[in-house]
């Protein structure tokens, strides 16, 4: 029997077979043997060995087991699949790159959608990995004004001002969202200046209604950041504040300080970063408001991603008026690094891959935390990492969203997305000119039981994702 029908066989009969008993492990649908398993959630690492049935884990034990399947781990790492809750590339292309990279579970939580209900029947068929989404503020903001923009907005969306009428009317679709599934509310404050903090609160009640998270891309530093803090206190909403690297450049330290004397006083806030030193957006979005008041060599700084090219005055004044995506080498290694350093930052991708264009933490973010500050620099040791990949955002949702309760952990009736990965050769391969380059060292990815990666070779065809929902 080939690889691919050995991989689909035990796909079809984890759907039709009974949650099993230790004292079954023969009839165990997978079984992965001999791995070093590392699970955060209850600081396990040792080798054992694993039997799956059902899409579950249901033995996790010190002696080799039996199954339809044997997956031997030797000298592999045996981990909870990663859980990225910041991953705006959720198209078939995306998804692919990501489980390449270890991803099982892929969440669009800053910006989000407009139409929640709509979004997951588009993607009802199954997909190579967990996927969800949350009612975004900005989408919404471009529907009611009418905003021409693709991903962000371009016009009215961002500079309209929301009388009483829009207002009840984003109100309306933000339930609607929400009753719909949706994991999270989406915010993106830095695009969208118009919003007055009267907007932003009431949105955040209604967060706080449904008792979801806010994720949010922050504006205005660190007095900005302290501002929204100070909101989501008073609504009493879980806030969780996306890419603190990108956000807090150079005052990064007293970015994540901020975060920290919030928590120490008992406010619900977590944060994530990415390993990259350069951000990636729209040219024509509000972040670029004052471009023409730039210096000279400002512009060099930005690469434009259809071509490649660094940016002129002209060049960059000739895109913005179309519209697409744009590299800005803004940040340095050394905020990267206390970034991640910092115990407080979960790893999350802000990835964004269109027709092979994108940024190259799209497909290599995980790998590259694992290879080269993890192995190659021993920046934080391997448990931290995983404990920011996998049960931190897990947990980050799981209040809402129950079904994330079993994921992002290893243990007895959790859902069987794991990733195995070699430690010793696990590395990014992805580039800012190529950024589609698969990361290398994942060797196996299941996601609900089904082995979609088997021995670095990506099954497509085995679609075991499911949508992730808050109801």
């Amino acid at each position: 029997m080939c690889k691919f029908s050995k991989v689909f066989f035990g796909f079809l009969l984890s759907l039709s077979l009974p949650l099993l008993g230790f004292a079954q492990a023969q009839s165990f649908d997978l079984v992965i043997n001999n791995g070093r398993v590392m699970d955060p959630e209850s600081s396990l690492d040792a080798v054992r060995h694993i039997g799956i049935s059902a899409g579950r884990v249901v033995s996790v034990s010190d002696s080799p087991l039996d199954g339809t399947r044997v997956i031997d781990a030797s000298g592999l790492v045996v981990a909870p699949g990663f859980v990225d809750i910041h991953a705006h590339g959720q198209t078939e292309e995306a998804y692919r790159l990501m489980v390449q990279d270890g991803v099982t579970s892929g969440f669009e939580l800053e910006i989000g959608t407009a139409r929640v209900a709509e979004w997951y029947a588009d993607r009802a068929e199954g997909q190579v990995l967990n996927y969800g989404i949350s009612i975004g503020h900005i989408p919404i903001r471009m529907v009611l004004f009418d905003d021409p923009g693709r991903f962000l907005p371009m016009a009215a969306g961002g500079s309209g001002i929301a009388g009483p009428e829009i207002m009840d009317r984003m109100a309306e679709m933000m339930r609607q969202g929400l009753a719909d599934g949706a994991v999270a509310v989406g915010f993106g404050l830095a695009y969208t200046p118009a919003a007055t903090a009267t907007e932003f609160e009431s949105m955040l009640d209604i967060a706080t209604e449904a008792g979801a998270t806010a994720h949010i891309h922050t504006r205005g530093g660190l007095t900005g950041l302290q501002e929204i803090i100070d909101s989501a206190r008073e609504a009493r909403t879980p806030l969780h504040i996306v890419h603190a690297n990108s956000s807090g450049g150079a005052s990064v330290n007293e970015f994540l300080g901020t975060i920290q004397r919030a928590r120490d006083g008992g406010q619900d806030v977590t944060t994530e970063m990415y390993p990259y030193g350069a951000s990636y957006s729209d040219i024509a979005s509000a972040l670029f408001d004052n471009w023409q008041d730039w210096e000279e060599d400002r512009f060099q700084r930005n690469m434009w991603v259809a071509t490649g090219e660094r940016l002129t005055r002209e060049s960059f004044g000739r895109y913005r008026q179309i519209g697409g995506g744009v590299i800005t080498f803004s940040r340095t290694e050394e905020q990267t690094r206390t970034a991640l350093l910092n115990p407080l930052t979960m790893v999350a991708s802000d990835g964004r891959i269109l027709d092979g264009k994108g940024h190259p933490r799209s497909s290599g973010t995980y790998a590259k935390v694992l290879g080269q500050y993890v192995r190659e620099e021993q920046l934080i040791d391997l448990m931290d990492a995983l404990r920011r990949m996998t049960i931190e955002p897990a947990r980050r949702l799981e209040a809402f969203v129950p079904a994330m309760r079993n994921k992002g952990r290893i243990r007895v009736g959790a859902d069987a997305d794991i990733t195995i990965f070699n430690p010793d050769t696990v590395r990014d391969r992805s580039t800012y000119t190529n950024p589609i380059l698969p990361s290398q060292g994942i060797e196996y990815v299941l996601v609900n039981g089904a082995v979609v990666l088997d021995e670095g070779e990506l099954y497509p065809e085995i679609r075991a994702g499911i949508a992730i929902r808050s109801n």
